[in-house]
């Protein structure tokens, strides 16, 4: 992700500009971020998980959205575009500018995205009464984290590191190895010292 301006924009202004881009922008606060490019490995991950979903809740009333839907938080100054969100909500499967009560929300990591999915995104995703699970997947290697909205108002953050795991999505029901996140995804080897 990449800082577009400088200046302070309006959410409405923002929403009028960016609905005739080309390509997808965030909004934080009063500035504007161009998403950049993901890679093989990172839209390979995506898909998969996708695929995964959508086969799983098909034939519920939970709906799977990726890369071009955004999340509206209108009251709190943000629209971000996850990798994949998952709504349950009836208003939700109707939407056509958003998504607003998101259930799961998947961000898919760069290593120019990481800190800001792990820190700002995840600030605001907190917020959101209806979100119950927020998943950050590696990829530039195998890894999973999954924070999970407890009864207590608390997040907890269950890893899963390698391959032998099987990722638990429970505000959902949906559960799987890790291998079908990671289907068919070569990574680069890092590059000997």
């Amino acid at each position: 992700m990449i800082a577009n301006f400088h200046e302070f924009i309006s959410a409405n202004d923002y929403l009028k500009w960016e609905a005739q881009q080309e390509i997808r922008y965030e909004y934080l606060d009063g500035q504007v971020y161009g998403m950049t490019g993901g890679t093989v490995p990172h839209n390979d991950i995506t898909l998969n998980l996708a695929t995964a979903l959508k086969t799983f809740l098909r034939g519920t009333d939970c709906k799977v959205q990726m890369a071009d839907v955004k999340v509206i938080f209108a009251e709190q100054g943000a629209y971000f575009y996850p990798d994949i969100v998952v709504t349950c909500d009836a208003q939700d499967r109707q939407a056509r500018d958003g998504i607003r009560s998101p259930r799961l929300i998947v961000e898919v990591l760069s290593p120019g995205t990481a800190g800001f999915d792990y820190g700002q995104k995840f600030r605001r995703y907190r917020r959101l009464l209806s979100l119950q699970e927020y998943v950050l997947i590696d990829s530039e290697t195998i890894g999973v984290d999954c924070y999970r909205h407890r009864e207590d108002g608390q997040w907890q953050l269950t890893s899963y590191p390698d391959h032998g795991n099987r990722v638990e999505l429970v505000s959902i029901g949906y559960s799987c190895p890790l291998a079908v996140i990671y289907e068919n995804v070569d990574f680069i080897p890092p590059p000997n010292p």
